[in-house]
């Protein structure tokens, strides 16, 4: 059974189940979850534990198999933790797991902690078996659309809170472009701001004098945020990515594809292909397929063909190639093609409407 980590302090709260999975590539709440399932086990007396780190492709999966079935030496109960950094445990792995969770014996409690998974490896049988023997918690990242409301909670637990209306929005908003893809140091920041001021009402003026810019820009969600007509937000991710150091050819090849996808997508369409045929032949799926299925009727392939000349002008560019009305910066030219591709996607090429 899958839950949401926000879903597991009530489960917690009716009874520890045998075993507990925690997967997902989101540092912070993947630890409060593994944690909560820690702190849940020892007040319920599951005092010794064990933890086994698999490590390589010859990892030894005995003494894991035989620490569930032994007798503790010092309580009556035992918490074991299996940690797979990699999310492969192998062939023998995948065994051992799966025997291990046939033969679970009351007396012990296990937490398997695991990155984020794909789709083959959460159908796999030793991730059934798993699922199948407790819980599962997924992690997922808090995407931008969702943070102000994540910082919002949080201060609630704190006992602090924004203003009301506008101005508390526009705080919400101000913090979450500030920790936007960090979530452990937005976790710090709250705390800093617990230490800083009392509870009650949070006003702007303290949020902003506090809370320091410690966002990280993924240069894949660059893509969501250009195919979405975020301006403000699309400048904001270039100008943080070329901060970090992040290659200016791993950004445009994502610009890129997007064009490219576009392309091919209006094409088939054009062609007489149904649209979601269309986007599975270019393998357009995920966040990027819904964002697709509502530009895509509205796109022409007229409009396209410049995005794809401009795309290969900046290919130029960011290999040192200049281009005549182009900038000689690589990130400069970066900014011109997603501004262009903003452009097309908000339907409204040259009258660019700023949206945060």
């Amino acid at each position: 059974m899958q839950i949401r980590p926000d879903a597991l302090a009530p489960q917690l709260a009716k009874g520890l189940k045998p075993l507990y999975t925690v997967h997902g590539d989101e540092p912070l709440l993947a630890q409060e979850a593994a944690d909560a399932i820690r702190k849940a086990a020892r007040e319920q007396g599951y005092g010794e534990r064990k933890i086994f780190t698999v490590a390589g492709a010859y990892f030894d999966w005995g003494p894991v198999l035989g620490a569930a079935q032994a007798l503790s030496l010092f309580a009556e109960r035992q918490f074991i933790e299996i940690r797979i950094p990699s999310g492969k445990p192998g062939k023998d792995g995948s065994e051992a797991l799966q025997r291990y969770c046939e033969r679970l014996p009351e007396d012990v409690v296990t937490l398997v902690t695991l990155p984020k998974l794909d789709k083959t490896q959460q159908s796999s049988a030793w991730f059934m078996a798993l699922d199948g023997a407790g819980l599962s918690i997924r992690v997922d990242p808090v995407e931008r659309r969702a943070l102000p409301q994540w910082i919002a909670q949080r201060l609630a637990a704190q006992g602090q809170r924004v203003e009301d209306g506008e101005m508390g929005q526009r705080t919400l908003a101000f913090f979450a472009d500030r920790v936007e893809g960090n979530l452990l140091a937005a976790h710090q920041e709250l705390q800093k701001l617990a230490l800083l001021h009392p509870a009650g009402t949070l006003s702007f003026d303290q949020v902003e004098a506090a809370v320091l810019d410690v966002a990280r820009f993924d240069v894949f969600k660059l893509s969501e945020a250009v195919l979405s007509g975020q301006v403000a937000r699309v400048l904001r991710m270039l100008d943080g990515l070329e901060a970090e150091g992040e290659a200016a050819v791993l950004v445009h090849w994502s610009l890129a594809e997007d064009i490219r996808a576009l392309k091919r997508v209006r094409d088939g369409v054009d062609a007489g292909k149904p649209l979601p045929m269309a986007l599975r032949e270019a393998r357009v799926w995920g966040a990027k397929e819904r964002l697709f299925e509502r530009l895509v009727p509205g796109l022409h392939s007229a409009e396209l063909a410049p995005l794809v000349e401009a795309a290969q002008i900046c290919d130029g560019l960011v290999k040192g190639l200049r281009h005549p009305g182009w900038p000689m910066d690589a990130w400069a030219g970066l900014r011109k093609l997603a501004l262009m591709l903003v452009e097309t996607a908000a339907g409204k090429p040259g009258r660019l409407v700023l949206k945060a």
